[in-house]
């Protein structure tokens, strides 16, 4: 799913955290003074209180919500190479449109749902900031980022088009997903002939 050129997503700057203040998470969305689109979850005693906390920061609120607990566990157990091709839009799209890039982590950390994908997403955040490069940093998380995706990252950073590299990974991600996709329902229908005919000889036998 990419994101759009005047979409995006954002967390808010944190409210101070206190045991037993009754904090609760929220998702919101807005706009901020240029128009763009926001999205973001953030820990606010209410939602009046964190409307409040997005205007001081320039956003003007839309939806701000109670997010909801998933019914059987936390949900997203798992980083699927399409929430990698996911994240893999939304930082090509932010770095085009001039965003830094451990802001663009920041943000797109903020709007995950998946609990795993936003703790490593923080983590190449963090290793960023302490002076890693964006190779490097994906290199901690191999299993999602393979050898070809970091050497291309690499070789973006060293010519200095990282944005345009992020870009063209993006879409060999996209297009890769959506392959995948249609030879998954191509080879759906003649399996579920070759069941039903194992089936159907097995009852007669």
């Amino acid at each position: 799913m990419a994101v759009a050129t005047k979409s995006a997503q954002r967390k808010a700057a944190p409210l101070p955290k206190r045991e037993g203040s009754g904090l609760q998470t929220f998702t919101w969305s807005g706009t901020d003074k240029r128009g763009t689109v926001m999205k973001g979850e953030q820990l606010a005693k209410n939602a009046s209180l964190l409307k409040a906390e997005l205007r001081r920061q320039g956003i003007t609120p839309k939806v701000v919500k109670a997010k909801t607990k998933p019914l059987f566990g936390a949900a997203g157990s798992t980083i699927s190479a399409r929430d990698v091709a996911v994240f893999s839009r939304q930082i090509a799209t932010m770095m085009k449109s001039g965003v830094p890039l451990v802001t663009s982590f920041e943000i797109i950390a903020g709007g995950q749902k998946n609990p795993r994908m936003k703790d490593m997403l923080d983590d190449i955040k963090s290793n960023i900031e302490s002076g890693s490069t964006l190779n490097e940093a994906l290199g901690r998380h191999k299993v999602q980022f393979d050898e070809l995706y970091r050497n291309l990252v690499k070789a973006g950073e060293s010519a200095g088009v990282l944005d345009t590299i992020l870009d063209t990974i993006a879409s060999y991600k996209e297009n890769t997903e959506v392959l995948k996709s249609k030879i998954k329902k191509a080879l759906f229908y003649p399996a579920m002939i070759i069941t039903v005919g194992i089936l159907v000889l097995c009852d007669s036998c």
